[in-house]
C-alpha cells in the first residue's frame, strides 16, 4: 500500500510531514561500521546485493523513516559505462581512464555491472515494513561528468567546467551518453521496485547560470521526460545542491515532481519561489543535526512551519555526517513526528 511519503510526493498534504535523511544508511550507525570493518570496503558492499539490502533496512528498523534510499554510489553509471571504478582509502574514488576531452567512445559498455544493484532493490522491497516508500537515485549528468572528466573529485570542478567552454561537442556528447546510461538505470531499479527516484546534481553550485541551463537543467528535464514516459506515475525527484535563485528555473523547467532544497535555501523564499502545489524537500543543514541542542529542534520547526502550505517532505540538505550522534537523529525525529500543520 502507498506510504505517506509517497503520497506526498504525489502532492498530497497532510498534517503529519514524511521523513527521510540523504546518507541515513551509512557511517553514522554502529550497526553499519560493525558490518563494514567485517564485509571489506565500501565499492564491494554497494555490489553485493546481501550486505546493500541489509544496508539499506538499517535506519529503517531503527528510526522508522518513511522512505529508504537505496545504499550505492553515484559513479555506478561511469563503471557501467566503461570506466574503472575504486576508491582510496581517505582520498574518495578514482575512475580511469579520466576524460579530459570528454572522449568516452573508446569505453567498453559493461551495463552487467549494475545487475547486483536492481537484486538489492528486489531484496530490500520484499523486506520492507508496509507504507515505506522505496527510493532509488542516481547522479545526475553534470555531477557524474565532473567525476568522469576528472578521474576523481576536486573542488571547484575546473576540469569539466573548463572542458564545457573549450569544446561544449564532446562535452556534450559525454553528457548524452551518461544520461542514456541513466535513464536506463532507474528504469532497472524502477522495474526492480522502486516507487520513486532522487537525482543527486550534488555539484550544480558550481555553475554560471548559462552553464547550468545547459548542463543541469536540460539534461535533467529529459531524463524526467524519459521517466515519465516509461514509466508513469513513479515521482521523480531533482536536487540540484547549490543552485540558489536558479532553483526556480530547475522547478518550472525540469518537468521533476518533488524538489529538493539545500540548506543554504531560504524555507521561506523556496515556499514562495516553488510552482504552486509541487512538493518539496529539505532542508536542514547536516552540521545542525550534528550540533544538536535547542537550535536544532527551533530550526527544525522553522522548517516545517515554513513548508506548511505545500506537500513537504522533511530532509537535510544534503548528506548527514558520519559524526552525527543518534540521540541528535532521535531528537529530529521526535520533533517532526509531534509536528502538526
Amino acid at each position: 500500500m502507498p506510504g505517506l511519503l509517497l503520497d506526498v510526493l504525489n502532492g498530497k498534504r497532510s498534517d503529519r510531514v514524511p521523513l527521510w535523511l540523504m546518507r541515513q544508511a551509512g557511517r553514522y550507525l554502529p550497526e553499519y561500521r560493525e558490518l563494514r570493518a567485517a564485509a571489506g570496503g565500501f565499492l564491494a558492499m554497494a555490489y553485493d546485493p546481501g550486505l546493500a539490502s541489509e544496508i539499506t533496512l538499517q535506519p529503517i528498523r531503527r528510526f522508522g523513516f518513511d522512505g529508504a534510499i537505496l545504499f550505492s554510489d553515484i559513479l555506478v553509471i561511469p563503471h557501467a559505462i566503461g570506466q574503472e571504478l575504486w576508491f582510496e582509502t581517505g582520498e574518495g574514488p578514482r575512475l580511469a581512464p579520466p576524460l579530459p576531452d570528454g572522449v568516452w567512445q573508446g569505453l567498453e559498455a559493461m551495463p552487467q555491472r549494475l545487475d547486483p544493484i536492481y537484486e538489492t532493490v528486489r531484496l530490500t522491497c520484499a523486506a520492507l515494513p508496509d507504507g515505506v516508500t522505496m527510493l532509488g537515485f542516481a547522479g545526475s549528468p553534470w555531477t557524474v561528468a565532473t567525476y568522469m572528466v576528472a578521474g576523481q573529485g576536486s573542488k571547484d570542478h575546473h576540469q569539466a567546467r573548463e572542458l564545457a567552454y573549450r569544446d561544449p561537442v564532446a562535452f556534450g556528447s559525454l553528457i548524452d551518453a551518461i544520461e542514456r546510461a541513466t535513464v536506463e538505470y532507474i528504469i532497472g531499479q524502477i522495474d526492480a521496485g522502486v516507487e520513486a527516484v532522487q537525482l543527486f546534481d550534488s555539484w550544480a553550485g558550481s555553475l554560471a547560470p548559462d552553464q547550468f541551463e545547459r548542463w543541469v537543467i536540460a539534461p535533467n528535464g529529459r531524463i524526467a521526460s524519459a521517466l515519465h514516459a516509461a514509466r508513469p506515475g513513479v515521482p521523480v525527484i531533482g536536487f540540484p545542491k547549490g543552485a540558489g535563485e536558479k532553483l526556480a528555473a530547475y522547478a518550472r523547467e525540469t518537468g521533476v515532481d518533488a524538489v529538493g532544497v539545500d540548506e543554504t535555501v531560504d524555507p521561506l523564499w523556496a515556499a514562495r519561489a516553488m510552482p504552486d502545489g509541487m512538493p518539496v524537500q529539505g532542508n536542514l543543514d547536516p552540521m545542525l543535526l550534528l550540533a544538536g541542542g535547542e537550535a536544532l529542534e527551533a530550526r527544525s520547526r522553522a522548517i516545517l512551519e515554513a513548508f506548511s502550505g505545500r506537500p513537504h517532505i522533511f530532509n537535510l540538505g544534503h548528506g548527514i555526517s558520519q559524526f552525527t550522534p543518534i540521540a541528535h537523529v532521535e531528537n529530529l525525529i521526535a520533533t517532526v513526528r509531534d509536528w502538526r500543520g
